[in-house]
């Protein structure tokens, strides 16, 4: 979760979704400085691809499943598994615009196979993504209209899922009013990226100068959650490896079939960015921070770990919490009723609208994922007397906590409570559930001081353009450079004595 992005010092900041501002700028700069735009200019070009908007018009999307093709299983290969065992011939490979047509017990085993019980991804479920579109948080309305990709073999059984998204443009009301600022500030506000936390704005600002149109654009993820995890579920078979390699190039024939500018694979497993990147697929890496937990008893064990001044401002931190009255509590599956969901709607909703932001997720969504996510849900709350004033929405995966929205009551502000809810909770849940890590999401350099160190995300990026593929790939060897060195300077600088680092 990244609690969001670019907050956390106000009281009411995790993952306030401030996105377009926090990822680029009006100048087309990257996060670490450098600028897309400027090598569009300085590169060379013969011809021109288009005026404006481009000549190519994204197909519409049919009303009944798309078929992407017969594939063929072949020989024993590395996987030693012969054609006279048994396995499948065929694989055929089709979209689905919702996942309401997968049934739950098929994708779910195609998600807990790719990782196995002990790390397990709650938002790779069939309940969580069901929850998103049931709620209209993923429709065409708001520019997320599902795509996913189902592999089957030739008695039906599904093999293989990839929840995937094609991203068209969508103006929200504030978008709308902006248009006397002007045309270009305009266009740079209509592009839909919003939501997917690796941030490209000024790659479709760049895309334009080049003389093509960005969006629409296929994204493979899990909308509004920057959380890692596998993006091609599969059933562990003999011939897995086969059916990643035919959903990946589904997904790419998917991508010209549509006639959009690209694909995007964003927060997927290091192996499948690693697998990618020999499918032609462009390698990014960002940055978020985690907490390990190094076997602790309890969290006064995690703190004898720290640095003795960053021990001593996270006991102060904490101290402020009963001076204010103040009542922590963690509420888990069944003891989350109907009234805490809607007023932590007020709160998420608080969080958006101070900051700009945009609220993807509906009422609905909250009451939807907690009764099908049940015991996988943890919502961490802070009470006043007998009145909620915060709170804080984790998922318990197989070794995980994943930190996800954090929301407080308007017009309020209680000092530490954001790093009360969000870190700490996080922590001393974590250490009882015997989880291995906490996941608190990207940027927010404040985390670090608490115990939250950096680590390293990936992301994979199909770009048809060849030219245009040629200066994103220039651009992307000099920001993972720079992202690659901040991540060395934090470490070097963190918060552990140097026997726990």
């Amino acid at each position: 979760m990244d609690y969001y992005a670019g907050q956390a010092m106000n009281g009411c900041g995790f993952w306030c979704k401030t996105e377009f501002y926090a990822g680029t700028n009006f100048l087309g700069q990257s996060p670490f400085g450098h600028s897309v735009q400027n090598l569009v200019h300085t590169s060379k070009r013969t011809t021109t691809n288009a005026l404006f908007w481009g000549p190519r018009k994204a197909v519409e999307r049919p009303d009944t499943d798309l078929s992407l093709g017969h594939f063929t299983l072949t020989g024993s290969g590395s996987e030693g598994v012969s054609a006279s065992s048994g396995k499948p011939q065929k694989v055929s490979v089709s979209v689905v615009s919702s996942i309401s047509e997968v049934p739950s017990h098929d994708w779910d085993a195609c998600n807990l196979d790719s990782t196995g019980p002990e790390k397990f991804n709650p938002f790779l479920s069939h309940g969580f993504l069901s929850s998103l579109e049931e709620s209209g948080s993923t429709a065409k309305e708001t520019g997320w209209i599902p795509q996913h990709i189902i592999a089957q073999d030739e008695h039906k059984n599904i093999l293989g899922v990839a929840p995937l998204y094609l991203k068209s443009l969508f103006l929200s009301p504030y978008q709308l009013c902006v248009f006397a600022i002007g045309l270009t500030l305009l266009i740079w506000l209509c592009s839909h990226s919003y939501g997917e936390y690796v941030f490209d704005h000024s790659w479709a600002d760049a895309y334009y100068s080049y003389g093509a149109r960005y969006y629409p654009k296929l994204q493979c993820c899990v909308p509004f959650t920057p959380v890692t995890g596998q993006r091609v579920l599969l059933r562990d078979t003999p011939y897995k490896d086969q059916v990643f390699d035919i959903l990946v190039t589904a997904m790419k024939n998917l991508t010209d079939k549509f006639q959009v500018s690209s694909l995007h694979v964003t927060f997927p497993s290091e192996s499948e960015w690693h697998r990618m990147k020999e499918k032609d697929f462009l390698q990014r890496i960002g940055m978020q921070y985690h907490w390990k937990n190094r076997n602790y008893k309890d969290f006064d064990e995690f703190l004898m770990d720290m640095k003795q001044s960053k021990r001593k401002n996270i006991r102060q931190e904490r101290k402020k919490i009963a001076a204010q009255n103040l009542t922590m509590k963690r509420l888990r599956g069944y003891e989350i009723k109907a009234r805490h969901w809607d007023i932590f709607y007020k709160f998420y909703r608080n969080t958006t609208d101070n900051k700009w932001g945009s609220a993807y997720l509906t009422r609905g969504f909250f009451h939807d994922m907690g009764s099908k996510l049940g015991d996988n849900v943890l919502l961490v709350v802070a009470e006043e007397g007998d009145e909620l004033v915060a709170g804080a929405l984790n998922l318990i995966g197989g070794d995980t906590l994943f930190g996800r929205i954090w929301g407080c009551l308007p017009r309020v502000y209680y000092p530490s409570l954001h790093f009360e809810a969000c870190y700490y909770q996080a922590i001393e849940a974590a250490i009882e559930l015997n989880l291995d890590k906490v996941e608190a999401g990207a940027q927010g350099e404040h985390k670090i001081q608490r115990g939250y160190m950096p680590v390293t995300t990936y992301s994979c990026h199909y770009i048809v353009n060849e030219g245009f593929r040629k200066i994103l790939e220039d651009f992307l060897v000099r920001e993972t450079a720079q992202v690659k060195h901040v991540i060395k300077l934090l470490h070097d600088s963190g918060p552990f004595k140097d026997s726990a680092q």
